[in-house]
């Protein structure tokens, strides 16, 4: 059974992360927890809610009314989950959020880490609040961004060959195999490394047979330029539900652990729910 961690609040961004959280796990063995991380009611003072004048008593009935509050809303936001089949239950935790949930997903062997975010920003490159960056560049599991809500029927996996993703290619076809989606896999020849045909086709192919293994049928693609533009292309025009890709450039070393900055960029400039895999045992 997979066990998906969803980070919730009481923002509308969160909700549509648990119910595309559901909506995915639809067709496969899950459990989901909803988990909402309460402030420690001692990192935090009136100053912190612009309230100087409010006592410290005050702020804790303030902290745990908004915790009960944001557990309810979260309750009946898995009806959505209930609907289909996946268990769903809240979660409190107490602390800094980002640093909760990384260790909560890392200690607790959570399959996945689900975190809504922001639909629009006129601002290009700030799409990502602080909590979600910071979980996207520690996490050490696949990290699904979320922004809205669409019932996945195309798929992009963005695929360089690497063993990462390879590993997010083997991850999200065992997680769609039951639903079988349209799933399109695209390979783009970078600039910078000259590769030639040779070996772009091969690197594709290598691909393409892993999603036949779980008797998947994908569409390939190749394309050459700069890998970001060219995925943001294919994600603008392609209108695809879902988009797919490993943490790690294809000359960055794993044990550095820091997503690349590809993938960051991606995760950051679309609009797309975007699946950044990672392998907790490599």
């Amino acid at each position: 059974m997979m066990k998906i961690l969803v980070a919730v609040d009481e923002s509308e961004e969160s909700q549509r992360a648990l119910q595309y959280a559901c909506h995915l796990m639809a067709y496969t063995e899950a459990k989901v927890d909803a988990v909402y991380v309460k402030p420690d009611e001692a990192d935090m003072g009136p100053e912190t809610l612009y309230a100087p004048f409010v006592g410290k008593d005050a702020v804790k009935e303030w902290i745990e009314k908004k915790a009960e509050s944001v557990a309810e809303e979260v309750l009946s936001s898995c009806g959505v989950c209930d609907f289909g089949k996946i268990s769903c239950w809240p979660r409190i935790l107490v602390g800094e959020p980002a640093e909760e949930i990384l260790n909560a997903a890392h200690t607790e062997k959570y399959d996945m880490i689900v975190l809504g975010a922001q639909a629009s920003s006129s601002i290009r490159g700030f799409l990502l609040g602080a909590v979600q960056a910071k979980i996207l560049h520690h996490a050490r599991l696949p990290v699904l961004i979320v922004r809205n809500f669409r019932e996945i029927k195309r798929v992009l996996v963005a695929y360089r060959g690497s063993d990462c993703d390879q590993g997010a290619v083997e991850f999200i076809a065992s997680l769609l195999l039951k639903r079988k989606p349209e799933i399109t896999i695209l390979h783009v020849q970078e600039n910078k490394t000259e590769e030639n045909d040779t070996v772009a086709k091969a690197c594709l192919l290598k691909g393409e047979q892993k999603l036949k293994e779980f008797e998947h049928t994908p569409i390939t693609k190749m394309t050459k330029g700069n890998f970001t533009d060219e995925i943001l292309k294919e994600v603008a025009t392609g209108r695809y539900d879902l988009v797919v890709l490993g943490a790690y450039g294809h000359k960055r070393p794993k044990y550095f652990g820091l997503i690349s900055d590809e993938a960051l960029d991606i995760a950051r400039l679309t609009t797309r729910p975007v699946l950044v895999y990672r392998d907790m045992n490599a």
